[in-house]
């Protein structure tokens, strides 16, 4: 008989098995992205771009899973208990994304889209006189540690197993990878064209090929501000003119894709990023790198270092993988966990017709923006179509945008209008998220009570280049699966009411901008 464990807590269980950035702070008790391991009833949230808080149902889902585990240890190893539980996970996430169906399709299990893209990095191989080459768009619009974690560096201090690393330091005996980014915004912020942005893309691919090294380039579906980057086609047509030279990862780590583009990204021989906790809602940290059978064929015999041992347990690699071998026989409840909750927004997701998704987004993306180019506090940033053009037609949901970034002016004076910086902006963000009862730092009077008392979510503010000197910063609010699933229930007599919050979240930004200013003027 096995000794039975007595589990953490489910809240604790939930913070568990990631690095430094799911750890909670002691004085506020949220991570790193302002987010509770418990649900919270009270808040507006509209931040699924960074990452979103746990729903009730997500955690009772958690609940009850941790339960279960407790039942299993008394009957046999942690380990076997994780492996069969996180099997489970595998089929019913393939089945959720409508693509169960694909022979041999494999799914790696990540703590995060970060270490999914090293473990995707390590994949694509390298050695010292031909180093790979990472091709990715500015880190601002997809992750700050991305780029260590490509060039196979630790890019925390915590690794997701819980082993303390060093902050930048190489995986030992990790490949040698060269990482190159790619602007895909001019000095003011403002897009660049799409065509400069593949120009780019393709002199750095093809360069690297012809000199006879492995490239990883990724495709950003979608990125932080919403965009597609590069395009689709400039993707699919260098991986078809070299072949042997290129794989792609699609970073879909925001899973704001219907089933049918994730199937089109696999049929063209594209592994795909997934993660849990952003457009679907479930708790910070879950990721799955989704590998089609012909590249899984290619890479699953490749050496990988050991020192995945810190971020991988052996049950996280579908069998058959050269990893498995040296990998740990551990169980990472806190990953199963997660997913677990991620897994019961995206039921519930995938229970609304797509008809129904389509116009709830529809309406809820007119409100949004005609909002953001009606106040002169609010400037909405260009958001250009999502065109996956030739891979598939906009036939979906998707085609829609559910991420709207916006920069944060003061009223117009004598000068003319201003915009705030950076850490002006920061702190609105912040601000969002507190009731200002008994804040003394805040004037609010005259405001509408509701909204001045309204606590809100946003995404967390993104670098967005310079004007006038001054550095910018981007807030996002975002639509989510979880808003979608509340907005279409009741034959869609919620959607008013969602759309309704969603603008009392702009309007708690814009009191607490002219707020800022009044500050300024005393």
């Amino acid at each position: 008989m096995v000794a039975r464990p007595n589990l953490p807590a489910t809240e604790q269980l939930l913070v568990e098995g990631g690095d430094a950035r799911v750890a909670l702070d002691p004085d506020s008790g949220l991570n790193k992205y302002a987010c509770s391991p418990v649900p919270d009833l009270d808040g507006a949230a509209f931040g699924s771009s960074t990452a979103s808080v746990i729903s009730s149902a997500g955690f009772a889902a958690a609940d009850r899973l941790r339960n279960r585990l407790l039942l299993a240890s008394g009957a046999e190893p942690q380990a076997v208990t994780y492996g069969r539980e996180i099997d489970r996970i595998r089929r019913e996430l393939l089945q959720l994304c409508g693509v169960a169906d694909l022979p041999g399709l494999d799914v790696v299990f990540a703590a995060s889209g970060t270490d999914l893209h090293m473990i995707s990095a390590q994949l694509a191989g390298g050695t010292e006189s031909a180093p790979a080459l990472a091709v990715m768009v500015d880190p601002a619009e997809t992750g700050s540690c991305v780029p260590a974690a490509l060039a196979g560096r630790h890019f925390s201090t915590r690794s997701a197993l819980g082993g303390t690393v060093i902050e930048g330091a190489p995986l030992a005996g990790g490949g040698t990878i060269e990482v190159v980014t790619a602007p895909i915004r001019l000095a003011d912020g403002s897009a660049r064209q799409a065509a400069d942005v593949d120009a780019e893309v393709e002199s750095l691919v093809s360069g690297a090929a012809a000199m006879g090294r492995r490239v990883l380039l990724i495709l950003v579906d979608v990125s932080k501000t919403g965009l597609i980057v590069p395009s689709p086609e400039c993707v699919s047509a260098l991986h078809r003119r070299l072949p042997d030279a290129v794989e792609v990862l699609v970073d879909a780590c925001q899973f704001r894709i219907a089933p049918s583009t994730l199937r089109a990204y696999l049929e063209h021989g594209f592994m795909v990023a997934l993660t849990g906790s952003k457009f679907v809602t479930g708790p910070t940290f879950s990721g799955a790198l989704l590998i089609p059978s012909a590249v899984a064929r290619r890479l699953r015999g490749r050496p990988l270092p050991r020192a995945l041992r810190a971020y991988s347990a052996r049950a996280d690699w579908p069998q058959g993988w050269t990893a498995t071998g040296f990998l740990d026989n551990v169980a990472n409840f806190g990953l199963l966990l997660r997913w677990e909750a991620a897994l019961q927004e995206l039921r519930a997701f995938r229970s609304v017709p797509q008809a129904e998704v389509g116009r709830f987004l529809q309406a809820f993306a007119h409100a949004v923006q005609s909002r953001l180019g009606s106040d002169p506090v609010l400037e909405s940033l260009p958001l250009p179509q999502l065109d996956r053009r030739p891979l598939i037609e906009a036939t979906s949901w998707d085609h829609i945008p559910t991420i709207f970034p916006f920069l944060l002016y003061r009223p117009e004076t004598r000068a003319g209008k201003a915009p705030l910086s950076r850490e002006e902006t920061m702190r609105v963000y912040r601000l969002l998220q507190v009731d200002p009862a008994g804040r003394h730092d805040l004037d609010l009077a005259g405001s509408t009570g509701d909204i001045a008392t309204l606590r809100c979510q946003l995404g967390q503010p993104v670098a967005c280049g310079n004007r006038g000197g001054v550095p910018l910063s981007a807030l996002r609010l975002c639509a989510s699966a979880r808003l979608v699933v509340e907005a279409t229930s009741g034959e869609g007599r919620n959607a008013p009411a969602v759309i309704e919050r969603a603008l009392a979240a702009l309007d708690k930004t814009v009191l607490l901008v002219l707020d800022k200013t009044a500050s300024r003027q005393r």
